[in-house]
């Protein structure tokens, strides 16, 4: 009896609830991904700001799915799709063995989604994202170096552009990090030095365009504003970053001319660009890809001629019934939803029964701008203050993956509020730890 083969590509929110739908049905899934965990992507800017440790926010996927029989994990990397043999070619990952191709009957893409440096590459290096694990530990150690390269150096202006720290995009992330930072320097490390004074910390947050937190409405942009002004940190809006390099930032203002920022530690969360893994699948079926990489999909989240491919997630436009294209927003209620879709579309296949085009039910949106203090919309409810800056611990711990996780970062945040503390701040990073030696051997 043949058993039906379901690959899903991403161990992120949408592949992650596809397997966990399918794990009790009589279908063979292999989940595919390059790293052995799941990443709870919207906290690893506490990874960066030591608040949390690695641990804490990653879980391994084959603890995740250990009773569950009917599925695998394997450790590779997708090289290339065969969608008419039907087959899953594969790299394999830190010269790990993996198989050169694996078959199957339904295949699952969550291949997630990059930031975009707009056409400049080569900014990433002197200004890293905190989208993924690895990134956001290196984004810790230079921060945590520029504040020992500050205390070591002998030069006010040297030491100014050490104590910058340049945060690029106004949106969850890009606000979230910049409180962040300004929690570091104004209520952690306040007494832990004796040259410099930390509260002296310069936190700029940059945004091309007129307000912060574009999804949320402008009455909560304007209190996430000043709530960031509140602790220090300082908005420059309709600024465009024309040039990035190691020591510093050029912006446009709107109508002025540019201005150069000398500033060592920047830091880049502007803009998303899909997989590459979008771009090759719009090649081989026709489907339209946008500008920022995105494939559009069929309204049951299929690829046009191929009904037994699914994408999802910040890969993906949605054509809607109506011919319509429809791009929801890159967060992760959208990928989990259309995560459990994909899989209830495979147990009504497998039943020959009927189903219905994809719906997104949008539960709002929530950001948290430090201690305290946050914005919420929800279902036309605005919140901001306490009451949203709780509603966004329990919604985080709720959707945090393993119970041995939710405890720790509760008592993480607990001690942190408690006593303005930091438990993770580490460097490790040797180019870091390098670059914060570099004033004193000048």
């Amino acid at each position: 009896m043949h058993v039906h083969r379901v690959v899903v590509i991403g161990g992120g929110f949408g592949g992650l609830q596809a397997v966990h739908k399918l794990r009790h049905e009589l279908v063979d899934v292999t989940l595919v991904d390059r790293q052995n965990f799941h990443l709870f992507q919207p906290l690893t800017y506490q990874v960066a700001t030591g608040a949390l440790s690695p641990g804490e926010i990653a879980y391994p996927l084959r603890t995740i799915f250990k009773r569950a029989h009917n599925v695998r994990v394997l450790l590779a990397e997708v090289a290339d799709f065969d969608l008419d043999h039907r087959e899953l070619q594969l790299h394999p990952v830190a010269s790990i063995p993996a198989p050169e191709s694996i078959a199957y009957d339904t295949l699952i893409i969550a291949g997630g989604s990059h930031y975009s440096y707009f056409g400049h590459d080569e900014w990433s290096e002197a200004a890293p994202e905190v989208k993924s694990l690895e990134s956001a530990l290196g984004v810790r150690s230079r921060i945590l170096s520029a504040f020992e390269a500050a205390e070591a150096e002998p030069d006010p202006e040297r030491r100014a552009a050490w104590l910058t720290f340049a945060v690029v995009g106004g949106g969850p992330t890009g606000v979230e990090m910049a409180g962040q930072i300004a929690e570091l320097a104004r209520d952690t490390l306040p007494h832990e030095f004796r040259t410099i004074d930390s509260r002296m910390g310069r936190i700029l947050l940059i945004e091309a365009v007129d307000r912060l937190l574009t999804s949320f409405p402008p009455s909560l942009s304007e209190k996430a504003l000043e709530s960031l002004q509140g602790l220090g940190v300082t908005p420059m809006l309709r600024s465009t970053v024309v040039d990035v390099d190691e020591h510093g930032v050029t912006v446009e203002p709107a109508g002025g001319p540019s201005e150069r920022i000398p500033a060592r530690t920047i830091i880049w969360a502007a803009g998303v660009e899909a997989s590459n893994m979008a771009a090759r699948l719009g090649e081989l079926t026709g489907a339209e890809v946008d500008r920022a990489g995105r494939v559009s999909v069929e309204p049951d989240l299929t690829l046009p001629g191929h009904p037994e491919v699914f994408a999802l997630g910040d890969m993906v436009r949605v054509r809607r019934p109506d011919g319509s294209v429809l791009t929801l927003p890159g967060v992760a209620p959208v990928a989990m939803q259309q995560g459990r879709y994909a899989a209830e579309v495979v147990r009504a296949r497998l039943r020959g029964a009927p189903s219905r085009p994809f719906h997104y039910l949008d539960k709002g949106n929530l950001a948290t701008i430090g201690r305290g203090s946050a914005v919420a919309d929800i279902k036309r409810l605005e919140l901001s203050g306490v009451i949203a800056w709780l509603t966004w611990l329990l919604v985080h711990l709720w959707y945090l993956v393993g119970f041995q996780n939710r405890i720790l970062v509760f008592i993480r945040w607990s001690f942190s509020f408690a006593t303005h503390g930091r438990g993770a701040r580490l460097i490790t990073d040797p180019a870091a730890e390098a670059a914060a030696r570099e004033p004193a051997a000048r």
